[in-house]
């Protein structure tokens, strides 16, 4: 905890943890003996000068004292402030001397900060726990698509194929259509169970699965989209997932609403931590005065980097737009989930 807990064994640091009122009084007594001892041998001519100086040493002593017994008020401040900052394993350190109305307060702060810590973590792995899930609803929904709809598409396309060559002129053009439709429809099923999760993330990892998006819409929308990899590590599935999200949906805005000719995607692997940059060169945007759909799309693209502990940072100028996410991995992980109170 903090160095406030330092045992009071000897009577002078009972006297300076004492409350600060209490050591002003003591000095002022102090000082006021010493000076009604001393004017008591002085020459009369001299008591203003004594009593002058008492009171120059009484003002400089309270003033002393003060500075000295709220010094810890700056040990507060700065775990006040390292924790505003992100950085929730901080705690105060006070020094020896605190007074002790403030070395309560410290406690009482440390307290605090190890009960949101621990919630922060119950919420990690709650939350980690939601994003599995949903990754695997998502992948069973996909298998479905393209192992059973897609799969019956297919046979249905083949059987029309087949009638279609025994099939009467009046009745081929039926079929030709009926033909076109399934084909469409097949087409849409396969590139749905793609969209709700793409297998090649489960079978070849996350790089493969990024390039796969950039060929897909480069197929479909004639945008540039460029993928750079370094680093072969492997991030636990749910950094898995919420990179791929993040990409996705940031190069899924950037088609609908960049305007731009190209976006490079650069993804880092590295042993405790993943970052993804998604950088385009479209017409940029102000996000407090955003009022398009891809506001909400931003959101829970922030909304699920907090929830696995990472950073999400966004930048745009007239020049372009540039999404970056930084997720640690292994440097603070989740403990078991517990659903009672803290502990």
């Amino acid at each position: 905890m903090t160095s406030s807990s330092v045992p009071e064994t000897t009577w002078f640091w009972r006297v300076l943890r004492t409350p600060l009122l209490t050591k002003l009084v003591l000095i002022d007594l102090v000082v006021n003996l010493l000076a009604f001892a001393v004017l008591q041998v002085v020459p009369a001519e001299s008591v203003t000068e004594v009593t002058f100086v008492s009171l120059l040493g009484i003002g400089a002593l309270n003033a002393l004292v003060v500075t000295w017994a709220l010094q810890p008020l700056a040990a507060l401040e700065e775990t006040a402030r390292r924790v505003s900052a992100g950085e929730f394993t901080a705690r105060t350190h006070l020094p020896a001397f605190t007074d002790r109305n403030l070395a309560r307060i410290g406690g009482t702060f440390d307290a605090l900060l190890d009960r949101v810590d621990a919630d922060r973590r119950r919420l990690r792995a709650l939350a980690s726990e939601v994003v599995a899930a949903g990754d695997r609803e998502r992948a069973h929904i996909a298998r479905e698509l393209h192992d059973g709809t897609a799969q019956s598409l297919s046979a249905l396309d083949m059987l029309l194929a087949t009638a279609l060559q025994a099939a009467s002129p009046a009745d081929q053009a039926r079929l030709v259509v009926m033909r076109e439709v399934v084909t469409e429809a097949l087409g849409e099923v396969r590139a749905l169970a793609q969209n709700v999760h793409p297998r090649v993330l489960d079978d070849l990892g996350l790089p493969s699965a990024l390039a796969m998006l950039a060929r897909r819409t480069r197929e479909t929308t004639g945008l540039e989209v460029r993928v750079a990899t370094s680093g072969n590590t492997s991030p636990p599935q749910a950094v898995v997932s919420v990179v791929y999200r993040v990409a996705q949906e940031a190069v899924h805005n950037v088609t609908k609403h960049a305007g731009a000719a190209s976006v490079e995607v650069r993804l880092v692997l590295e042993p405790d931590r993943t970052t993804l940059l998604v950088r385009d060169d479209g017409r940029g945007f102000r996000r407090e005065a955003d009022t398009m759909p891809s506001g909400m799309g931003l959101f829970v693209m922030e909304e699920r980097v907090s929830l696995v502990g990472g950073q999400f940072r966004l930048q745009s100028t007239p020049a372009g737009t540039s999404i970056e996410v930084d997720i640690p991995w292994t440097a603070d992980p989740s403990p078991p989930l517990l659903l009672g109170g803290s502990t």
